[in-house]
């Protein structure tokens, strides 16, 4: 039941909470990365490779997952010596629980914290589901669910443990959306689990960390449109393009500094236009 003029003056102990002690200039906000230690999965190649450059031109250190592309490692090496900061490369199944939980630790003892988590990589297996079988749907669910899921609740126990932590989750536009020609119900599905996961999140850690969702639209990458998908996807873009990955990095920057102390909860689409019409 809402509450009435006499409920809501009621004064709260503990409230308002202090505004954060950070910089006034929102350059120096950004600089605030500058230490800090992020971890990005998916990080080989696409946006999470992306994200990871961000994050090393901000002077923030970074631990690049990486499952089955090994350029992850030899792209860490080169991050480190590009922007002289400290970086390793650590290869995760984040479908499987134990190797979530076991690289998390592994992290933190190189590194000795964990300020910001970005919990990018997924899979899209694009069929109809009368066309799908049910083991393509359990392993779509193991990655893009179960796998954010165990990244979330062993960061979080960091998290919790430092008294900080930024969780970013990387989402997509398809969690809003039914995308057209393609028919692709639990990638969608899965999509729309992780932006609301996140999402409560974000209450349930109010104590201790933010939480964000990003949900991109199509980029010129492996999991950008498809063939088949392309023509349709410059139409819908108000922009006419798929974007390009550089355009990204500073959305995720944004919520990884401290430019960002008053965001949590939100989910940012950016995808060009294609959710507007």
């Amino acid at each position: 039941m809402s509450m009435g003029f006499a409920e809501c003056a009621v004064v709260r102990e503990g409230f308002p909470r202090p505004v954060p002690d950070t910089p006034s200039n929102v350059l120096e906000q950004f600089k605030s990365m500058r230490g800090k230690v992020v971890v990005v999965t998916g990080a080989a190649d696409g946006i999470g490779y992306a994200v990871s450059e961000a994050m090393a031109e901000a002077s923030a250190n970074v631990a690049l997952w990486y499952n089955s592309n090994d350029a992850a490692i030899a792209k860490a090496h080169g991050l480190a010596k590009a922007h002289g900061i400290k970086t390793y490369a650590y290869k995760v199944d984040i479908s499987n629980p134990q190797q979530v939980q076991d690289t998390i630790a592994r992290v933190v003892s190189d590194f000795g914290k964990i300020d910001v988590f970005v919990a990018n990589a997924g899979m899209a297996i694009s069929k109809p589901i009368l066309d799908q079988t049910l083991e393509e749907y359990r392993k779509q669910m193991s990655v893009n669910v179960g796998g954010v899921v165990a990244c979330a609740k062993y960061a979080g126990e960091v998290f919790k443990r430092q008294g900080s932590g930024n969780l970013i989750i990387t989402s997509s536009m398809s969690a809003h959306i039914v995308n057209v020609p393609t028919d692709q119900p639990i990638y969608n599905g899965t999509k729309a689990f992780v932006t609301h996961f996140g999402k409560s999140l974000a209450r349930e850690w109010r104590e201790f960390a933010r939480v964000n969702i990003v949900s991109p639209g199509f980029f010129d990458t492996k999991m950008g449109a498809s063939p088949s998908a392309l023509n349709e996807a410059y139409r819908m873009a108000v922009l006419g393009r798929q974007g390009n990955v550089k355009e990204i990095k500073g959305l995720y920057l944004y919520l990884a500094s401290d430019a960002s102390t008053y965001t949590t909860g939100a989910d940012i689409l950016i995808d060009g236009g294609y959710t507007l019409p």
